[in-house]
């Protein structure tokens, strides 16, 4: 079964009583026994959900896992991650991820005693120079965000393997439609599912796919344990959004691709950040483990023609908001708004810049978008 077709009939058909084409919504929290130790597979929604287990399902055959669980976050999901590990525990990492992870990482678990190592991840030598008999994960971003850099996921997943470490990818950025990073052996994979495979701004959730069976056992555990599973509600819509995951890949990315050449081309952006460009530097690493280029990308103002605000101001299809992956546009600031958490030491460290403008391209008329666009360029 192809891609499309999992999107659309993966997880659905349950419903045996009336045959709903669509999967029903179970808001039950609780579930009642026949007797004790027998009940019909669930029993407490916390530990499992009817709704949320075709979720799972369809996930879970759309990046080619064994299972997943989905959370009521993409934090969540990361924090999950996580407690695979202990403090005093080593995590290597890219010094560009997302600014939320970044502050899970640096805030919060580094004063509990776990060691993060923010590096360059492009850099293999480097990452290999970081390894230590500590190291336990690798926590891989790419494309990250928002940069749209490429770490080589066979490469170091290799590196991982020799240390024994597990590997995670967040492959929020691409989606399973883009990306696979189970073909280059990781061990679980995560989205906020809030993004694409959502894809229309109105939930908030996350995911962690599971490769094998023993971090599934390991994985569902936690999320269990740790009380973030998401509710039935948000994963039926979900579940409805992920239906049109591949249509809505292709039009983000055919409109992203214009956009970027536009941008390139335009006398106030210094520079664009898009993996669809053959100005990229990681042309090769690119058609080498990625099926397509997404729609994110990012470009560096000019703000000596053009201030923030006033192109913020002037944009009429790009809502000034953080978040991405819905079918409508929007803009932002990363060193104001979705990266501030990791100031501004972590963002020159990023190569993020106050001048960086970060794009989440929607699905409306390419030819419109541009000429928004253009009309918020125009120096003053």
């Amino acid at each position: 079964m192809k891609l499309r077709t999992k999107s659309v009939h993966t997880g659905v058909n349950i419903d045996k009583t009336f045959n709903s084409v669509i999967t029903p919504i179970y808001p039950t929290s609780t579930f009642y026994f026949d007797e004790i130790g027998k009940n019909k597979g669930y029993d407490y929604t916390r530990s499992g959900n009817p709704t949320r287990a075709a979720l799972e399902a369809n996930i879970a055959a759309l990046e080619g896992g064994v299972n997943s669980s989905a959370t009521s976050t993409g934090m969540s999901a990361i924090t999950a991650c996580l407690f695979f590990l202990k403090p005093g525990d080593h995590i290597i990492t890219g010094d560009d991820i997302y600014g939320g992870t970044y502050r899970l990482f640096n805030a919060v678990l580094k004063p509990m005693g776990y060691k993060f190592s923010f590096i360059n991840m492009r850099d293999l030598k480097k990452v290999k120079a970081e390894v230590t008999k500590n190291t336990k994960m690798f926590w891989i971003e790419t494309p990250s965000n928002p940069l749209l850099n490429i770490v080589d996921l066979e490469a170091v997943i290799d590196i991982a393997k020799k240390a024994k470490a597990l590997t995670v990818v967040d492959n929020t950025f691409l989606s399973p439609y883009f990306q696979k990073p189970f073909e280059f052996g990781a061990d679980m994979i995560v989205h906020s599912t809030t993004k694409y495979l959502n894809g229309h701004s109105d939930v908030v959730g996350g995911v962690i796919v599971y490769a094998n069976k023993e971090v599934q056992e390991r994985g569902r555990y936690l999320v269990n344990a740790l009380g973030v599973s998401q509710s039935p509600y948000d994963s039926w819509l979900v579940l409805r959004g992920v239906k049109t995951l591949a249509p809505r890949m292709d039009a983000h990315q055919a409109n992203a691709i214009k956009i970027a050449h536009f941008l390139e081309s335009h006398k106030n952006v210094k520079k664009v950040y898009y993996p669809g460009l053959t100005s990229h530097p990681q042309g090769d690493l690119i058609k080498k483990q990625m099926k397509g280029f997404g729609a994110m990308l990012a470009f560096e103002l000019n703000t000596s023609k053009v201030s923030l605000n006033k192109f913020f101001k002037k944009v009429k299809y790009f809502a000034l908001a953080e978040s991405l992956g819905g079918v409508e546009s929007l803009t932002e600031s990363p060193w104001f708004m979705s990266h501030a958490s990791m100031g501004p030491e972590g963002l020159k460290a990023s190569g993020i810049t106050e001048e960086t403008v970060r794009v989440s391209v929607g699905i409306e008329d390419a030819d419109d978008l541009i000429d928004d666009l253009n009309q918020a360029l125009k120096g003053s």
